[in-house]
Formats: structure tokens, C-alpha cells, sequence
């Protein structure tokens, strides 16, 4: 078995003239959503063994401020082909990982991470499913289980969509 957390990148300062988008890095809602998802991750024993995250500023900062809530905090490689990647392109980088890892995160970018997400699912929650391609939205989190040895058999509509998380449907959940 094994399971795909796909984490887009928490809400980030609007782009200002002459900036690369790069190096644009959290905004206040950012840095208080990335650990609350952080938490999340823990309190529901969502423990990645490893961390594939853009080498983006505010992927890179999502990333930190989420796995400050790990006790040992995953190991992480900084991915430069996560960043702006096709759904294909970022297929490819997963099926690249090596098969002592069981529960892979990915923390990147839309359009890519949503249309692999989608491209992924073949069952799973139905609702989740419906909110996932109306919207993936900054901090969201899918949780995808694959019946598979080794990341390398990985192929499309080969998931079951686990859930789908955002900081709001976590915050109302608490209400």
C-alpha cells in the first residue's frame, strides 16, 4: 500500500512588478493555515516518510511551518521539477520514488497538483471528490491510497481519494 498527500502551497503575497514568482513568499492567512494543516497531519496520523516539496519560497515556508508540528519532522528533498510541473511531469517525479517510502508528501503548486489529483482518483469519498475538482484551494490537502508495492506502478485513476481537507472544512468541523 501506498499513500499520496498532495499539499498545495499556503496563501502567498500577491506578485508585485518586477518580483520573480519564486520568491513570493506567505501572506498572514499563509502562515497561520500551514500549521493548522501541520496539526491536522499529526492529530490524524498522516506521517509522511518523506517530503517532496518546490523549491518555491512559499512552498518551501508552507513546508517548514507545516512539519514544525511533527515531532521528527519527515525528510524532505527540495523538488525544482515540482515547480509550475504538468500533472504528467509530477507523475513522474512520484513514480521516481524509491520504495522504502510508504506515504509520500507532496507540497506544490495548481494547476498541477489538482489535475493530478484528479487524474489519480478512480474512487473514494464522493463529496470529497465533487469539492476537490470544483476547487483546490491554498492549503488544501488530498489524501490518496494506492493498492500498489512500489511507486514505480503507479498509473492513472489507480487511487482511492482517502479525504480532501481544507483549513475552512477543518475550522468547521471544530464549530
Amino acid at each position: 500500500m501506498r499513500r499520496l498527500l498532495l499539499l498545495r502551497h499556503a496563501k502567498a503575497e500577491r506578485s508585485q512588478p518586477g518580483d520573480r514568482d519564486q520568491t513570493r513568499v506567505l501572506a498572514a492567512r499563509g502562515r497561520k493555515d500551514a500549521p493548522q494543516m501541520g496539526a491536522y497531519l499529526v492529530r490524524h496520523g498522516l506521517v509522511p516518510d518523506l517530503a517532496l516539496v518546490s523549491t518555491s519560497a512559499r512552498t518551501r515556508e508552507t513546508w517548514e511551518l507545516t512539519a514544525s508540528a511533527f515531532k521528527d519532522a519527515p525528510r524532505v528533498v527540495h523538488e525544482e521539477r515540482v515547480y509550475g510541473a504538468t500533472p504528467q511531469a509530477l507523475l513522474q517525479v512520484v513514480k521516481e520514488t524509491e520504495p522504502k517510502v510508504h506515504t509520500l508528501i507532496v507540497v506544490g503548486h495548481n494547476p498541477g497538483l489538482e489535475e493530478l489529483a484528479v487524474l489519480l482518483i478512480a474512487s473514494g469519498d464522493l463529496d470529497a471528490r465533487r469539492r476537490l475538482k470544483e476547487k483546490f484551494p491554498t492549503s488544501g490537502l488530498a489524501v490518496i491510497d494506492f493498492a500498489l508495492d512500489a511507486w514505480g506502478r503507479l498509473h492513472p485513476h489507480a487511487g482511492r481519494l482517502d479525504r480532501f481537507v481544507t483549513p475552512r472544512s477543518i475550522m468547521a468541523a471544530t464549530d
